[in-house]
């Protein structure tokens, strides 16, 4: 079995420059978190465009990533693609290079036919083909496949299955309920970390934290500690405005956020498109309000 991954991870951002990767910039992000409490990063993932992404983007993002990273802090590396065969390839590659964990975004172009039997059988493969533990990312809000319960229950059974991060919209304490101890779910959602902990999730992927790492971890480690007043007056602080930014603006919102706490954020790379200045300074505004900007 695996050991229990906790904390929060920062799932990155990756900066573009005229629709260009911007490794220089990403490495200035990750060596800025490299001086927080963040536990570590989901690379490769939903908040880092992984869909405009070609594969030799990806690796230099992930050696980029793995370079720069404090020695403590863990990478997730997204690896999920629509075939089993391609998830494997591409989990052996990201592995190779370092990963600690590889991610798994459910398939789900042919949602129809991936019964509960199909996701076991592919995650169940993906698990015993790669050499470092697999984590199940659940994303219905981009991919329209939700696992149930029943396969988590399956699934959390598997000895190369360290747990899910888990983006669905109210599923996390059911998955809590029939999966062990010693299988870790993420929280997917800033809203959602401290309910998430309070009914046993293990920490969170927020991408809050790619703006405002400090408020997230701080909240994680008040209720470590037992300090559930403190947790629950940082929840408030943060759970507003991160439903205003990432929950109404998405990927373009977060870099905003992004840019204005002094990082780089950015442009999404098209289709996505960047947020109009009266949507910035309404996202400035939120953050103002909230205490959060200098």
């Amino acid at each position: 079995m695996t050991e229990k991954v906790t904390g929060i991870y920062a799932p990155l951002s990756t900066p573009f420059v005229d629709e260009q990767v911007s490794l220089e910039r990403l490495r200035e992000n990750v060596v800025r978190y490299s001086r927080t409490q963040l536990a570590g990063f989901f690379a490769l993932g939903s908040n880092g465009e992984v869909m405009s992404l070609d594969e030799a983007e990806k690796v230099k993002i992930l050696e980029t990533v793995l370079a720069h990273k404090a020695p403590h802090q863990k990478v997730l590396a997204g690896a999920g693609c629509e075939s089993t065969r391609a998830t494997i390839a591409l989990g052996k590659k990201v592995a190779a290079m370092g990963a600690d964990f590889v991610s798994v975004l459910t398939p789900s172009y042919f949602k129809k036919a991936l019964t509960d039997d199909a996701l076991v059988a592919h995650y169940r493969r993906v698990a015993d083909a790669l050499p470092v533990p697999v984590f199940i990312y659940n994303a219905p809000p981009f991919t329209g496949v939700n696992l149930s319960p029943q396969v988590i229950a399956r699934l959390a059974a598997h000895g190369n299955i360290a747990g899910m991060k888990d983006t669905s919209p109210g599923t996390s304490s059911r998955y809590l309920e029939v999966c062990g101890d010693d299988f870790s779910l993420l929280a997917g959602n800033a809203g959602k970390l401290f309910s998430a902990l309070v009914l046993g999730a293990s920490g969170g992927v927020l991408s809050f934290a790619d703006a405002f790492p400090d408020p997230c971890c701080r909240l994680y480690e008040a209720f470590v500690a037992g300090d559930l007043a403190e947790a629950r007056r940082l929840h408030y602080r943060i759970s507003g405005a991160n439903r205003y930014i990432s929950g109404a603006f998405g990927v373009a919102g977060v870099k905003a956020a992004m840019e204005l706490a002094g990082y780089h954020g950015g442009p999404p790379r098209p289709p996505l498109l960047p947020l109009t200045d009266e949507n910035r300074a309404a996202v400035r505004r939120v953050l103002e309000d909230a205490g959060l900007l200098p």
